[in-house]
């Protein structure tokens, strides 16, 4: 077995059936990314169906001026619905992918999504359970937007983002936040400032450290 059979086995036995992983293993690739690296973009055909091995994806939305909404992140296992939407449909991409931190992705032509849907449960409960995240996550995001103030969206964001990097010290400018959050750096700046006062975080260049959130 090569190392890439490897680590498709490692990575996703446990999830789909072997009649399925044996198709996989012939078709997927392996694509390795780096932190801040566009993985797809706006407006482009999707070609493939990303499965993420390790790291971090963020998943963006972009309106007509280039103002970002963050609307979830994918970790291991994890795939993004509306990629997979956008394939059943033969729709082009709707949002921005980014690596969050170095990602390792197998990638699935897009040609295979209708068969497999048909041909293995594994796979067609995959899809489903993906949707079903996906949406939850992206209600969970509206409800903040709709619901709670910028400073409680604020702490919910570097909360977020320390699960993610396994870390209490995020490495992140205030205009990244500002840019994610769809606000702006001088609010960000001061929110911040404030929890700072507060003791409940530690400000340094580009760069946060929790205290108590």
């Amino acid at each position: 077995m090569s190392d890439m059979d490897q680590i498709i086995v490692d990575s996703f036995s446990k999830i789909f059936e072997k009649d399925l992983m044996e198709e996989i293993q012939k078709v997927g690739v392996i694509k390795k990314v780096k932190a801040g690296e566009s993985i797809m973009q706006p407006g482009l055909k999707i070609k493939s169906i990303p499965l993420l091995i390790n790291g971090a994806i963020k998943i963006l939305r972009e309106d007509e001026e280039g103002k970002e909404l963050l609307l979830y992140f994918l970790e291991k296992g994890e795939s993004c619905a509306m990629t997979m939407a956008c394939c059943m449909g033969d729709a082009r991409s709707e949002i921005q992918a980014i690596a969050e931190s170095d990602a390792t992705l197998l990638m699935i032509p897009n040609n295979y999504m209708e068969d497999w849907m048909a041909k293995y449960r594994s796979w067609r409960n995959y899809v489903l359970d993906s949707y079903h995240s996906r949406f939850s996550e992206m209600l969970e995001t509206i409800d903040k937007i709709a619901f709670l103030r910028m400073d409680d969206r604020l702490i919910e964001y570097i909360k977020e983002k320390a699960l993610l990097t396994k870390s209490e010290e995020i490495q992140i400018t205030h205009q990244e936040i500002a840019d994610e959050l769809n606000t702006s750096r001088v609010v960000v700046s001061r929110l911040l400032k404030k929890l700072e006062n507060e003791g409940r975080i530690k400000l340094y260049r580009n760069r946060i450290k929790i205290i108590s959130l």
